[in-house]
């Protein structure tokens, strides 16, 4: 056999066992098929902390496990969007409704005009991310930087199941924190250290999302982290993952009842372990008080917060810590395990954003918002950083269903009315659906014409979506899909049909028509009571979208009766204490059905748990 074919048994024979592992992989996840990369980072990174800069190494083991030839790998470089004529700098300046963090209005409110602050960064205020070397397998590799984008061609390509190990030189510098990232927060935090190294780019089954950072969402590629951090001794860092070395750096980390060492350096070395993540943050100031709490035997919370804070502050913060473990026990509860032995509130950042086993938040609070920025930032954990759904292409997965649960949390946790709840959300909904800048929430994260459509096209529509499923399927169908999701699909990045099988084997009711509906159009839900005569009822189906209807009929003599009409093609209906009437065909707009007795009145969804666009025309009375 000659030499060529001898290559093309091997290589088949590769793709052969590479296809195996993928199926077998995928039945432990309870999705055929299923595959993803993997990673391995080892970086050393030397920070100082008066210029704002630092330099590193990096050692990625990066493992192909698609069943694709890789020619060329993608790297992000976050920190080059804040930089003046950037892609970020660019749509700040285009957008009708730019973030206010991130502008400065040299106009009125009554007529704004915005210029980006990135625009007028000097060089030493700007973040940038320069590369000075590649390898890969110890061979250097050709790259080049696009804006946020490091494109490297590779010489030897990538084949199926195959490890290859990436070394990099790189500096950083840090800019001054516009979004999420950067030095010397509104409130006087150092340094707020996020999407700050070279991170490859998630290869899945939709191929490279290689996306330019636009200030919107991330993903990554699930994996281990190795850090080591090299800062002034001063400075208190806040990570994700676990400190290696406790005894070594004090600062609150230490077992006061070991032996500590004593460091006389100007700098110490802190190494964090972060196992299976997909992201690793820090934060470092040298006024930061660390509180810690213990959850359970698994868990610990960890606090940093300033000295400087008001006193008022100071109190919130140290109120917050209880609440913060009642708030991690119900998300346990509510959709599975926290599967780290720690996490860390960190004051930090410009509002609030999510990591790896960290949140970043401000800290200039009232309890109140403290716990409520608290549990949306935590709940992120089990929806964006163990389930991992694409946050650019589905934000809706991520920050919906984020919303949803610590929405329920904080109401349970301070005795709110439950009356109200997502009420705000529904609000937000009407406004959104009554004007012209709605857009599907199909559409990419990076991509809507409007921060406001955005906003709440991912926030409030992604929340009504599992409101609006328990009135489809019912409330304990709906928590019992949110933890078998969670259970099935943790560490996967699974999609929207992913939930949509779960809740769909868990309630046995078809859902392909509510996940094309309210996920893939623009269509609205209006029903109307057209007409009632004594004991005849007419309805109507106004909008384009369908749903099952729940009514109420009030009779002359002082009953009432509730009456539920399934939707035909869900092809099953949720249990209820209702009538239930005959089902009603979408393609149909008109139903009538005949009541038990004489009507005095009557009302299409009673609780208002549907997006309804136009409730007046629910109710119909004599």
């Amino acid at each position: 056999m000659s030499f060529k074919k001898l290559s093309i048994v091997f290589l088949m024979l590769l793709l052969s066992l590479s296809i195996l592992a993928q199926e077998s992989l995928g039945k432990q996840k309870g999705n055929p098929g299923y595959w993803q990369q993997r990673v391995h980072y080892k970086m050393d990174i030397d920070v100082d902390v008066k210029k704002y800069q630092y330099t590193g190494t990096q050692e990625l083991q990066y493992t192909n496990n698609s069943p694709d030839i890789l020619s060329n790998v993608f790297y992000h470089l976050y920190f080059n969007a804040f930089q003046p004529g950037s892609e970020m700098d660019s749509r700040l300046q285009q957008v009708i409704d730019p973030d206010k963090r991130m502008v400065i209005n040299k106009g009125t409110e009554e007529a704004p005009d915005y210029e980006s602050k990135i625009s007028v960064l000097k060089p030493n205020e700007i973040g940038y991310i320069k590369v000075f070397s590649l390898t890969q397998n110890g061979s250097a590799v050709s790259f080049k930087v696009e804006g946020t984008v490091l494109e490297v061609s590779l010489s030897t390509p990538i084949l199926p199941g195959e490890t290859v190990t990436f070394d990099m030189k790189f500096k950083g510098q840090i800019p001054l924190l516009i979004r999420r990232s950067g030095r010397n927060s509104s409130e006087g935090v150092a340094l707020t250290m996020s999407q700050w190294y070279p991170k490859i780019a998630e290869y899945d089954y939709q191929g490279w999302q290689a996306h330019a950072y636009i200030a919107r969402e991330f993903q990554g590629v699930f994996g281990d982290f190795d850090v080591t951090l090299h800062i002034d001794k001063k400075y208190t860092v806040a990570a994700s993952g676990y400190l290696q070395n406790p005894q070594e750096v004090g600062h609150g980390y230490e077992d006061i009842t070991k032996p500590i060492f004593k460091n006389k350096q100007k700098k110490l070395t802190w190494r964090f372990s972060a196992p299976n993540v997909h992201d690793f943050s820090w934060a470092a100031d040298p006024n930061y008080i660390h509180d810690k709490l213990v959850v359970d035997a698994d868990c610990t919370l960890h606090f940093f917060y300033k000295k400087s804070l008001k006193k008022k502050y100071r109190k919130n913060w140290k109120e917050l810590q209880p609440k913060a473990v009642e708030i991690m026990r119900y998300f346990n509860q509510h959709i599975g395990a926290y599967p780290y032995r720690q996490y860390s509130i960190v004051q930090g950042g410009d509002g609030g954003m999510e990591y790896a086993m960290l949140t970043m938040i401000t800290g200039k609070r009232s309890l109140g918002s403290l716990a409520g920025i608290t549990a949306h930032e935590m709940a992120h954990t089990w929806f964006q950083q163990v389930l991992a759904t694409n946050e650019s292409t589905t934000p809706w997965m991520d920050e919906g269903f984020t919303d949803y649960i610590s929405d329920k949390c904080i109401y349970q946790l301070f005795n709110k009315d439950p009356k109200i709840l997502f009420r705000s959300a529904y609000q937000s909904y009407d406004y959104l659906a009554n004007s012209h800048y709605q857009e599907p929430l199909t559409t990419h994260g990076d991509r809507y014409d409007t921060n406001m459509a955005y906003g709440i096209a991912s926030y409030s529509m992604g929340t009504l979506f599992l409101s609006q499923l328990e009135y489809i399927i019912g409330a304990e169908n709906v928590a019992t899909s949110l933890k078998k999701y969670f259970d099935d699909f943790k560490f996967t990045h699974p999609t929207p049909n992913d939930f949509k099988r779960v809740a769909e084997k868990v309630s046995g009711i078809q859902l392909e028509w509510y996940l094309n509906e309210w996920t893939q159009t623009t269509h609205k839900i209006d029903y109307a009571v057209v007409s009632v005569m004594e004991r005849r009822v007419h309805l109507k189906r106004i909008g384009t979208m369908p749903m099952p209807i729940d009514l109420t009929v009030q009779y002359t003599d002082g009953t009432s009766e509730n009456y539920y009409i399934p939707l035909r093609m869900m092809r099953g209906e949720k249990q209820t204490k209702a009538t239930q009437l005959k089902d009603w065909a979408w393609a149909m707009p008109n139903y009538t059905f005949t009541a038990s007795k004489i009507i005095k009145s009557i009302t299409i969804d009673p609780l208002e748990k549907t997006a309804d666009i136009n409730r007046v025309n629910n109710v119909f009375s004599f």
